[in-house]
């Protein structure tokens, strides 16, 4: 069967490292763009760092089509020119001025070609005072007030345990390029998208920010509960294992008690409010973790969900990985990698009903299709040998 997908016939040229543009142009092929990943010579960054940067790479950008060009070069810049007339979106997330040396940033290009999408990724935007400052997702995490609410009220701050403001970065700017695309679609006319990871990491707190904005008071940091309702994001410890349960209405608070045999603690005056619960949040949970201290955490589960209370259990990786939720979404897949062996993936967390499956095309190995390339831009065998041998392209 044949799948038309969204964005069939639809070229991108990405000159994303690490994971944030990376990210963004992931998720436009997965809805059939053809993206173009231009690596230097030695490969993007994340091509040095261990499993961390195959990590990156392998999930990513799966499907792809890759190439190695040396921007230095007039040459390859021509050839970068040449890529980009063919195309409908570009985007980057280098260190600001970077392409714009090369001839390649946002004026150039909708100069060149008024219809293009031109995206850029930064770290801290691109009128402020950081501009040029060096911008990964901990910086964000960081300055944005994410590690000051994170961790134990009285330990250290602490960062999300993974790259979850670049992750987040990625999706942004490419919600914002389909929502440019379609302008695109409309009028003819380019645009510009701008992400930073500092304004994606503050607009992921937005509760946090709405009640500061609201109230004047700052969040602190208080672990796992919310720092205004309670029971809730709280953990309780099994003879087995962990979870973590929300019950702070008053209706919910009380089947919570009823549920695990304490009555008694809803009764308690204590506990007899959100407010008191919070003003009382450690005595409210030697109280319940005693009850669940006795159960396993299948026994809990079972009893919370099934009743109406919301619970997750905390699981490992290999534990949510064969979790029969998890198994049934398809996320997980089986790519095909360049040396013939299939690799465990991530695929993109949504579905749509035109389209089944995603792509098993793992990501591209440095320069595996320059030669496939140039030759599409009309470039002869004979010239593309002294791209090569003069150190400009790349291939495999």
């Amino acid at each position: 069967m044949i799948v038309n997908k969204p964005l069939d016939g639809v070229r991108v040229v990405d000159f994303g490292q690490f994971i944030a543009a990376p990210a963004a142009t992931q998720i436009l092929v997965d809805l059939g763009a053809d993206v173009i990943k231009v690596e230097p010579l030695h490969g993007e960054s994340a091509r040095g760092i261990g499993p961390a940067g195959e990590a990156m790479l392998q999930n990513y950008n799966r499907g792809k089509r890759a190439i190695a060009l040396d921007l230095k070069d007039p040459k390859a810049q021509e050839i970068a020119r040449k890529l980009i007339a063919g195309a409908d979106i570009v985007v980057q997330n280098l260190r600001p001025g970077v392409m714009e040396s090369f001839g390649l940033g946002a004026e150039d290009v909708l100069a060149a070609h008024p219809w293009m999408v031109y995206a850029t990724v930064s770290g801290f935007g691109l009128h402020g005072p950081s501009k040029y400052r060096p911008g990964l997702d901990i910086a964000a995490q960081a300055e944005s007030g994410m590690m000051w609410v994170t961790g134990e009220a009285d330990s250290e701050p602490q960062k999300v345990g993974s790259q979850i403001v670049d992750a987040a970065s990625g999706y942004v700017c490419a919600q914002a390029i389909l929502a440019a695309y379609v302008r695109r679609l409309r009028t003819g006319e380019g645009d510009t998208v701008e992400v930073s990871l500092l304004e994606v990491a503050i607009h992921l707190q937005g509760t946090n920010w709405g009640q500061y904005l609201i109230t004047g008071e700052e969040p602190v940091r208080k672990g796992n509960g919310q720092p205004s309702i309670a029971p809730a994001a709280d953990v309780m410890t099994t003879k087995d294992g962990s979870l973590v349960l929300s019950a702070y209405s008053d209706g919910h608070f009380s089947r919570l008690c009823r549920l695990i045999g304490r009555p008694d603690v809803a009764e308690d005056p204590r506990f007899a409010s959100n407010t008191l619960r919070v003003a009382n949040r450690k005595a409210m949970l030697v109280e319940l973790r005693g009850a669940f201290g006795a159960m396993t955490s299948d026994e809990a589960m079972e009893l919370l969900t099934t009743n109406g209370v919301v619970a997750g259990r905390i699981n490992t990786y290999p534990e949510a990985m064969r979790s029969a939720d998890v198994e049934a979404s398809g996320l997980f897949i089986e790519v095909s990698g360049t040396d013939g062996v299939s690799n465990t993936a991530l695929g993109s967390p949504w579905h749509l009903g035109s389209m089944p499956k995603l792509s098993t095309e793992g990501d591209p190995d440095l320069g595996q299709h320059s030669a496939e390339l140039l030759t599409e831009l009309g470039y002869p065998a004979d010239e593309v040998d002294a791209l090569v041998a003069d150190k400009v392209v790349g291939i495999r």
